[in-house]
């Protein structure tokens, strides 16, 4: 087991799903809710992400074959997608790729937010399940799986204990300290995306890139 390749991936998620950039979405959507109702959200929302990031390790080579697309038309889509979101966080906000104003104006009405909008878009959003998507694809071994597994439930208990703390972590990092760290997981996600473009380009066309 390469476990560089899976220390990788496992940072690539981590820019992507960006628990930290949350705090506030999280402390915003939950300021209705007792600290019990608080941490209960913050347990089905980390468990709804890795279960939908598992499922689509799973499902996601079956779901390319069943539309005929191929791993590097994906790695092509999946990376623009990615640096859609990561253009974004350079700017310090979280892409509408991830919500948009109806999803918001329906999750302020809604009594729990641990599933939706919490674990899905914004957290298991296009971008995390892209990734997933295309490394399952590339490491389809059942080592890779059981690796896969592992890095995704280590980084579900890495953003719970990070939402767990999320009141204190808000007022001691501020706005401007989550903007950086939401700056710096953008370029680690642009980074990211032009390299999985890259490597579906050269898929696509082999001779041309050469």
């Amino acid at each position: 087991m390469d476990f560089m390749l899976y220390i990788k991936f496992f940072l690539g998620l981590l820019a992507i799903i960006n628990p930290v950039g949350l705090l506030p979405v999280f402390v915003s959507l939950t300021s209705h809710q007792t600290e019990v109702e608080r941490q209960h959200t913050n347990r089905v929302a980390n468990f709804a992400v890795v279960v939908i990031l598992l499922v689509t390790m799973i499902a996601g080579q079956h779901i390319l074959s069943m539309f005929s697309i191929s791993l590097s038309a994906f790695r092509i889509a999946g990376g623009s997608l990615i640096c859609i979101i990561a253009m974004s966080m350079l700017q310090g906000k979280i892409s509408e790729v991830k919500r948009n104003q109806e999803e918001d104006r329906e999750s302020s009405g809604m009594e729990s937010v641990a599933v939706v909008p919490l674990a899905l878009p914004l957290m298991a959003g296009p971008g995390a399940i892209s990734s997933v998507i295309v490394f399952a694809a590339e490491h389809n071994q059942m080592v890779n799986f059981i690796g896969m597994f592992l890095t995704i439930l280590t980084l579900g208990i890495v953003s719970w204990a990070l939402f767990r703390m999320a009141p204190v972590l808000f007022k001691f990092l501020g706005k401007t300290g989550i903007n950086v760290i939401t700056r710096l997981m953008g370029l680690l996600m642009l980074s990211l995306g032009i390299e999985v473009i890259s490597a579906g380009v050269k898929g696509l066309f082999p001779t041309l890139v050469g």
